[in-house]
């Protein structure tokens, strides 16, 4: 029997877990998870009435759509933060309200295929750059000012596929639960 439980349905595959030591299998494995991201999501949403796409994956969750469109924004802040800590100084990033942005007119109405295609290019370009980075390169950082907390570009690569699966993992789960 499927857990159904609120925090099961938070977090279908858990919280984001930094490995101790992050090796290169992780690193293909996560870059190898962003690559595929965007043409899995497509083929599974795309079926989709539009009904069925402002169904809250969970109550009080966000609709379908509105996942959508926030992996598409939230991707793209990733893409622009690896860019930022790849030319700066460990810099501290500028956070999003993203229960805000998902509130917004193009959250709630935006045709999906907007993100879907914008989650594509961005991904495109943020998987060409990751196999280009090495080693040295993957240690920079970047400080989130909520906490101070510095991230290196191993982790962000890490936590940008559990991101994209976590949220992958809602709608698959919502799809199941009702049989659609």
């Amino acid at each position: 029997m499927e857990d159904t439980s609120l925090e099961h349905l938070r977090y279908p595959i858990g919280t984001y877990q930094i490995p101790e030591k992050i090796t290169q299998e992780h690193l293909d494995e996560w870059i190898d998870i962003l690559e595929h991201l965007p043409s899995r999501l497509e083929e599974m949403v795309t079926p989709l009435s539009d009904e069925q796409l402002e169904t809250p994956y969970r109550p009080e969750g966000w609709t379908v759509r509105q996942l959508i469109h926030h992996i598409s924004d939230s991707h793209h802040h990733s893409y622009i933060r690896f860019k930022w800590a790849l030319t700066e100084d460990n810099p501290v990033i500028k956070p999003y309200f993203e229960k805000e942005w998902s509130k917004l007119f193009d959250a709630n109405t935006a045709p999906i295929q907007m993100s879907l295609d914008h989650l594509r290019a961005v991904h495109a370009k943020l998987v060409y750059l990751l196999k280009g980075l090495d080693s040295e390169q993957l240690q920079r950082k970047f400080t989130h000012p909520e906490g101070n907390e510095e991230t290196t570009l191993a982790e962000n690569v890490g936590r940008y596929a559990w991101h994209g699966s976590h949220h992958f993992a809602h709608i698959e789960n919502l799809i199941k639960r009702k049989g659609w």
